[in-house]
């Protein structure tokens, strides 16, 4: 029994200094941003109140070699103070490639980091006023990988998402299941030229209502050629739910940089809600420009968004303007 004791003793002291951690620095990041923001339309969504608005953010970073890989953590607050605004950490092991696990908030792989990647100044040209249409895996609790193969880049993510209803609860089928993308990107075969599609498909639906799972396809040509950046968008999402419009989406957008401080884009977007039994199809027009002028860690950035049929509500409008300062430190 003493032998025993001394061989459970050494394999906890060789566990112990196997997993001790190493001392590692945090560095932290900040910013503020000040807000102008009004809106229009006959929605019912006018600014009322406090056109103005603040809100301030800290980033702590860290990383450190485990062996195998570099280990980096990222943590944010803000204003609101309820919890992380986002958190995640990534094990960066070389040309195997970059395992992630989003927590929350980091949008690192798949549709959700490759959803709009047109060209722009500041914010997309639905920014206020719609959608862009793609859900992706999401960025709560997500399992990704990354990695770059010659000119193709691969990025992957996936979630188990939770159950609503126990399976075996007599009320009937519960919304469980798991949401799983991916998107490819190949660049550097033309110069400026960037090509981009994706595929994702989540089976989280309650099966007493749906038949299918939802998917979601996106792609993307981008090129650009000295200071002018020019974008093309194709999308679509179809709805596994009884009774809901599948949509597709067309998007482009034109980006220039006036000079090493300014830029400027225009970006138009139309979202299609299919037609169903007895309900035509109603296409969202929106369209946007964007400006942004920086110096040094400030920035001021303009917004103007506008949309036709917004909501996909035949004579809805909406827009949205919005004026940013920000200071990073």
């Amino acid at each position: 029994m003493n032998n025993i004791k001394k061989i459970g003793l050494s394999a906890l002291a060789g566990s112990l200094v196997a997993f001790s951690a190493n001392a590692a620095e945090l560095s932290v990041s900040g910013g503020v941003e000040i807000t102008y923001n009004d809106t229009g339309g006959n929605n019912g969504n006018e600014v009322t109140g406090n056109s103005y608005g603040a809100n301030s953010a800290m980033t702590f970073t860290g990383s450190g070699d485990v062996g195998f890989g570099e280990v980096t953590m990222t943590r944010a607050i803000n204003d609101a103070n309820t919890g992380w605004a986002s958190s995640w950490q990534t094990l960066d092991m070389g040309d195997m490639g970059v395992i992630s696990f989003d927590s929350t908030g980091g949008e690192l792989v798949g549709l959700t980091a490759n959803d709009d990647l047109l060209p722009t100044a500041y914010e997309e040209a639905w920014t206020g006023v719609s959608g862009d249409g793609i859900n992706g895996v999401g960025s709560t609790n997500v399992i990704g990988y990354r990695n770059t193969f010659g000119p193709f880049a691969i990025s992957a993510g996936y979630s188990q998402l939770g159950t609503s209803t126990a399976e075996s609860a007599s009320s009937g089928p519960a919304s469980h299941g798991s949401a799983q993308d991916i998107s490819v990107t190949m660049s550097g075969l033309i110069d400026g030229l960037t090509i981009n599609a994706g595929y994702g498909e989540n089976s989280s639906v309650n099966e007493s209502t749906t038949s299918e799972d939802r998917t979601e396809i996106v792609g993307h040509i981008l090129y650009s050629t000295g200071p002018v950046s020019l974008g093309y968008r194709l999308a679509e999402a179809n709805f596994g739910t009884a009774g809901s419009a599948s949509e597709k989406i067309t998007g482009y957008s034109v980006a220039v940089n006036v000079n090493d401080n300014f830029a400027i884009s225009y970006g138009v977007q139309d979202l299609e809600k299919e037609a169903i039994s007895a309900t035509a199809a109603v296409t969202e027009d929106v369209k946007g420009i964007s400006a942004a002028y920086t110096v040094g860690a400030a920035s001021v950035r303009l917004m103007h968004n506008k949309a036709s049929d917004a909501g996909n509500v035949v004579g809805a409008d909406d827009e949205q303007t919005e004026v940013s300062l920000v200071l990073s430190f």
